[in-house]
């Protein structure tokens, strides 16, 4: 199990995970910790990031990047419908009226489909933007699903951001203490948000939010871009809006020289070789210019900072720092403004690319049972105002009430009460329409069924829990039917004693206490309410289902065309590592007469780049099976060419240590002499027959031809070797037998110390005799000056 965060950004992705020692953000299998954003679709197969981003030239209509936009659209959003035109691949409508993309599949995938790809078994959150309404949350929550991911939270991107910032400080005030305010703002390729956080040791509070979903990196690259088109179009009457390959070289080119002009401010170059028509293009361009085409652009970053502050209600003097993140935080002129606008120096401790996907890491860590993570609680902000309305029996009509107002906390329940005598059905939408960042401000549509009135005939009692969870999504979550039912108890008894007391209280005078009233008994039923949910442009349970098994199909069928790649680059490698070693080392191991691999190498070559560039999987490994058969032979001479002399060389080795120990024990050396002879004889035959057997081995490889299968292996020498080992070793390893002690010497033993100790001595002996007091036993003192007393 893995407990990760993503942040999968307009045009790449990253990814963090929690480890025991902190928080890591993790490389992909081109050890870059930014991964593309992008999806490519070939003929047979998927290509996912990096592989995919170098096809968006090549293959540009079936490689697909920046659906991040198009979570929770409709298809006739006038947002959708004006993004078209600037598009390389095409739109396609899908069942639901959601938003779609047509690839060489010839199929259309949903963006849900598209959303998150992977497909591990993962504890995660994925961030959004703060400014993501229902239906674009519900569609991230959809994509996680489909790709097998966990979704323990779904983070906006500010929070992940202030959670990243909040959690390793030290000097946070105490709970009880004024907060610390921090502003966050985040300049993103495609968006821009900004929130104001409320930090006190152990928690957070985001109280306002701010955002331009329609601003961020990508508006300076569009600027660029155009600048450049009508250059060209001037200065080498190109169209270049007309050739979707010049146009992405074009947005690839523009993204480089604005990050180049970040960090100077003189001229630069922009040169693009065989744009198009096979016409090389240039042009150059500085920092002045590029803020003075971009004013309009420029212009838009303070108005969500002043927004921000009148949400929150708050003055310039009360932030404490203002942290920056995002890739187009790092323009100069972008600094600037915000700088300006606090009239405070921007603090940039972050990373501006990996913090959200740190947040949303720690924020799985402190979710997963599997870590134990400092206590530190998080509360969110409601992005826009949530309302719900219904029709009013009492009043015939349509009734309305806010349940949860702008930046109201997140996660958060209510419970509203009903009166109805029959099912009901209730409207969730946002009241503040010209916010949100497209046109239909329906959140869904939840009927509350098997509503019934009361016995009597009166209406009943409904009680509906609504809740924003911890996705930010809104819900209606339970509903439940109450029946109140009243019964009369009689008067109660009372003892001997109130009686009594209550005849004095009668002759003395008036009681005070009123008479004792009948109390009802009231017994209450709580019925659960099934309840219909319909949110808005959320996937069909049977759609989703579909879009899980096809994604399956595509991993599997992805794994099967890895595996036919593989073994058509096996053929292809073999095929030239072959060759080249022929002509070299192999060489001499090679018959002339039989030299047939050579040109069955060269045949599959010319096959590989013809008929077999595209055959199934078995087929090349039959062909890879056919020249090994060929060519495992010749290099298996080799190695045993390489490998024969060292093995007779230890056999030797072998043969000559056990001769020198049979010679020793001939000669009466005292380290031998307690061998037996019938051993050492069997030991002299073994070396003998083995010499033999190597010099008669040796002297038939000698008389062989290297191109011709060897008199004998390597591994006949080493199985000979070991033979001859596993048979002498023990002999003339034998260790000498244990000399016992003389009788004499025993006895002497025995008037020693036993076992390690001195005898006891003798009773009545100085050593060891109590005194008549019953005192220890004093002993002389040893010590060489009297006047010294050992302790």
């Amino acid at each position: 199990m893995s407990v990760v965060g993503f942040d999968v950004g307009f045009l790449n992705c990253y990814v963090a995970v929690a480890r025991a020692g902190g928080i890591e953000t993790v490389a992909n299998e081109y050890s870059d910790r930014c991964t593309p954003a992008c999806v490519s679709f070939g003929p047979r197969n998927r290509s996912i990031g990096a592989a995919a981003k170098s096809q968006v030239v090549t293959n540009c209509k079936n490689t697909v990047q920046g659906f991040k936009r198009f979570h929770g659209r409709a298809f006739s959003d006038p947002y959708i419908q004006s993004l078209k035109s600037s598009l390389v691949y095409d739109l396609a409508q899908m069942p639901s009226g959601t938003t779609g993309i047509k690839t060489r599949y010839e199929k259309h995938f949903g963006i849900e489909f598209l959303g998150l790809l992977a497909n591990d078994s993962l504890y995660h959150p994925p961030q959004v933007p703060c400014y993501y309404t229902d239906a674009e949350r519900r569609s991230v929550v959809d994509a996680a699903q489909i790709a097998g991911l966990n979704c323990l939270r779904l983070m906006n991107e500010t929070t992940a951001v202030a959670l990243a910032y909040g959690i390793y400080k030290q000097d946070l005030p105490a709970p009880e203490e004024k907060p610390r305010i921090v502003v966050f703002v985040d300049i993103g390729h495609s968006g821009y948000q900004t929130s104001v956080c409320a930090f006190n040791k152990g928690k957070l509070k985001i109280l306002a939010t701010a955002c331009d979903p329609e601003l961020g990196g990508k508006d300076f690259d569009e600027m660029l871009v155009r600048h450049f088109c009508e250059e060209f179009g001037k200065k080498y009457k190109l169209d270049v809006k007309t050739k979707p390959r010049a146009l992405v070289r074009l947005y690839q080119e523009c993204e480089k020289l604005k990050k180049l002009m970040s960090a100077n401010s003189s001229d630069l170059p922009l040169n693009i070789e065989c744009f198009m028509n096979d016409i090389d293009v240039s042009g150059k361009l500085n920092r002045g210019q590029f803020e003075e085409m971009c004013a309009d652009v420029l212009a838009r970053v303070e108005a969500p900072l002043h927004n921000l502050m009148e949400q929150a209600k708050l003055k310039k003097e009360d932030i404490y720092a203002v942290e920056i993140v995002g890739g187009a935080s790092r323009i100069p002129s972008v600094k600037e403004r915000i700088s300006k606008f606090f009239g405070k120096e921007l603090s940039t401790t972050l990373n501006a690319d990996e913090a959200v996907a740190r947040g949303c890491a720690l924020q799985c860590a402190i979710l997963s049972p599997a870590f134990k993570v400092r206590e530190f609680s998080i509360t969110d902000a409601v992005a826009y105002p949530i309302s719900l309305k219904w029709n009013s029996a009492a009043e015939e009509g349509l009734s309305d009430c806010e349940v949860f107002p702008k930046n109201h906390a997140a996660p958060f329940s209510k419970v509203l009460t009903f009166y109805r005598r029959e099912p009901f059905s209730l409207e969730a939408y946002y009241n503040t329409p010209r916010e949100l960042p497209y046109p239909d401000p329906t959140i869904g549509q939840f009927v509350i069924q098997k509503v019934v009135p009361q016995a009597s005939g009166e209406s009943s009692k409904v009680k509906v829990k609504v809740r924003v969870n911890i996705h930010g999504i809104f819900s209606v979550s339970s509903a439940s039917l109450v029946e109140v039912q009243k019964t009369e108890e009689g008067e109660e008894p009372m003892d001997t004693e109130h009686r009594l007391k209550n005849t004095q209280d009668k002759t003395e005078k008036k009681s005070d206490q009123p008479p004792q009233a009948k109390k009802p008994k009231v017994k209450t039923k709580v019925l659960e309410l099934p309840i219909e949910n319909s949110p808005q442009w959320e996937l069909a349970i049977d759609m989703l289902n579909l879009f899980v098994e096809n994604e399956g199909k595509m991993i599997m069928q992805d794994k099967l065309e890895k595996e036919r790649n593989d073994a058509k680059n096996y053929v292809e490698e073999y095929v030239y590592d072959m060759r080249d070693k022929l002509h070299g080392r192999l060489e001499k191991f090679v018959s002339e007469a039989v030299n047939i691999l050579s040109f069955q190498l060269e045949d599959t070559e010319n096959w590989l780049y013809e008929d077999g560039e595209d055959q199934p999987k078995q087929q090349y490994i039959d062909k890879l099976a056919e020249l090994k058969k060929l060519g495992q032979p010749i290099q298996e001479r080799y190695m045993e060419s390489e490998e024969r002399p060292r093995a007779f060389d230890d056999m030797g080795k072998q043969i000559q240590m056990y001769m020198k120990i049979v010679e020793a024990y001939k000669t009466k050396e005292e380290q031998y002499d307690h061998l037996d002879q019938e051993d050492i004889n069997k030991v002299d035959k073994m070396v003998n027959d083995a010499m033999i057997w190597m010099n008669s081995k040796m002297n038939q490889q000698s008389k062989l031809s290297l191109t011709v299968e060897p008199a004998v292996r390597v591994r006949e020498i080493q199985d000979k070797t070991k033979e001859l080992y596993s048979t002498c070793n023990p002999i003339v390893t034998k260790p000498k037998p244990k000399v016992e002690l003389p009788k004499d010497d025993k006895a002497g033993e025995q008037n020693g110390p036993v076992n390690g100790q001195e005898k006891a001595p003798a009773e009545g002996t100085e050593k060891g005799t109590a005194d008549s007091t019953g005192n220890p036993p004093s002993t002389e003192s040893t010590n060489p000056r009297p006047d010294m007393d050992l302790d």
